[in-house]
């Protein structure tokens, strides 16, 4: 497995696994973050993986620089180039109650496709979604790609608050707003989980690796489900 490391703070390493982003190079970034939390657990204050990289945080004054890089490069010289499906785990089911109530966007989004409403609402949901990074804010997955034809660009200019759970399209990539934030995103509906959740054993819902699935869901249920309006 291809990497190379860069000194990025203090007491932070960020191994670069790649330049171009797809799932193969996530992936492999997952199975080198499971190797080394298994390995140097006890030597890791954190990791945060991204498209191409995985930062790693360690406690400068009881570790040193040079011992950790090599325990890093005899743990990923032991993985495999591939990995089973069955390492993959199952997909994530999220409820999404998709309307203008809750995604004021997703008339503007189908207008800008040529679409009807239902074919957005349709083409989004019918799409397994990969859980590329997590960033921006706690538990902000980003996840990729939407269909070609509903691919949208940023707004112009970005809402001052965007509610917790709501979803959102910017460009090729679509995502769950985890907490109430400004945000830029064309926004095309809502989901009654919590996506972040700091009392949580793990507060993020998702994690980088992971697949999702959009179950649309009427506003009933929605509501029945605690979501709010």
């Amino acid at each position: 497995m291809f990497w190379r490391y860069e000194v990025t703070g203090v007491d932070t390493i960020t191994l670069h696994f790649g330049d171009a982003i797809d799932i193969a190079l996530t992936e492999r970034i997952q199975r080198a973050a499971r190797a080394l939390s298994h390995r140097l657990a006890p030597r890791l204050i954190d990791m945060v993986p991204s498209y191409t990289t995985l930062l790693l945080r360690y406690n400068v004054l009881e570790d040193d620089l040079a011992s950790l890089v090599a325990d890093i490069t005899n743990a990923l010289a032991r993985l495999p180039e591939v990995e089973t499906n069955a390492a993959k785990g199952d997909v994530v089911e999220i409820p999404v109650y998709y309307d203008p109530s809750t995604g004021p966007d997703l008339d503007a989004v189908a207008a800008r496709a040529g679409l009807s409403r239902e074919q957005v609402i349709q083409k989004h949901s019918a799409e397994e979604y990969y859980v590329f990074a997590i960033g921006f804010a706690p538990g902000f997955a980003y996840l990729g790609e939407v269909p070609a034809e509903l691919a949208t660009p940023r707004l112009t200019t970005p809402r001052a608050r965007v509610p917790a759970g709501t979803l959102g399209i910017a460009d090729t990539q679509t995502a769950i707003y985890p907490l109430q934030s400004p945000g830029g995103w064309n926004l095309i509906g809502r989901t009654p989980l919590t996506l972040f959740d700091p009392g949580r054993g793990q507060p993020s819902l998702l994690q980088a690796g992971q697949r999702v699935r959009f179950r649309p869901i009427g506003r009933e249920e929605y509501l029945a489900l605690g979501g709010q309006l």
